[in-house]
């Protein structure tokens, strides 16, 4: 079972989700304003974090950018109220793993929170690759610290841009369909999903820029082609 880090200000909705998880096992810390909030991550280890996005003193959406920066493969469920869909692209480009709406169906919520349980377990247990360092043209890319490396720069990836270049890595110089690539890093093909790809995609190809040799080309209504001369 996991540690649960979950930030809610409604009293009333944070009784019965924390009430719920702890019948399934689950150890909830449960936190009402951000800020509090943040100062309990950065001292416990927790397995997943469930964020309402309108908090006290730390909105959810900033408190994301913090726990990001310590610890970047920890899914993040998003339980909002906001449901416009620009607030929900913008939590998935944030990094979380899902955005779901207010009111919300309790079965539901612990549904996810086992699938994302499970798969990040998988993640941390299975890597990708055998190797850890791997040369990109000019770079060297440290997967296990999710750095890019040249000469004159470092830069520092998000866990959602490191697994994307993984995964390319793993399927360079050939046709990747959009499809395996969403299923492979959120589990699931949807509309939001692949926008926030696309957003990704757009940092990775910023981020390589400087190097002619390495290029991600679109492949028109079917994917992505990670082009990388051996």
């Amino acid at each position: 079972m996991a540690k649960v880090f979950y930030v809610e200000d409604d009293a009333n909705l944070s009784f019965v989700v924390k009430d719920c998880l702890e019948i399934a096992g689950h150890t909830v810390h449960h936190f009402s304003k951000g800020d509090e909030a943040l100062k309990a991550f950065n001292k416990f280890d927790y397995d997943i974090c469930i964020l309402d996005v309108m908090l006290p003193n730390l909105d959810g959406f900033s408190l994301t950018k913090a726990i990001r920066d310590k610890n970047p493969n920890i899914p993040v469920i998003f339980v909002s109220a906001r449901v416009q869909i620009q607030d929900k692209l913008e939590g998935l480009q944030l990094g979380g793993d899902d955005y779901i709406f207010k009111p919300f169906s309790i079965e539901e919520l612990l549904l996810k929170v086992n699938i994302f349980i499970k798969r990040n377990k998988s993640f941390l247990t299975e890597r990708p690759l055998k190797e850890t360092r791997f040369e990109l043209g000019h770079f060297i890319f440290d997967c296990n610290n999710m750095v890019l490396l040249a000469k004159d720069e470092t830069i520092r990836l998000t866990g959602r841009e490191a697994d994307l270049l993984v995964y390319f890595i793993k399927n360079k110089n050939k046709l990747i369909k959009r499809r395996d690539i969403l299923i492979a890093l959120w589990g699931k093909d949807d509309y939001f999903l692949g926008r926030s790809l696309d957003v990704f995609i757009s940092r990775l190809r910023k981020f390589l820029s400087s190097d002619d040799s390495l290029k991600i080309e679109n492949i028109p209504r079917v994917g992505f082609k990670f082009r990388m001369e051996e």
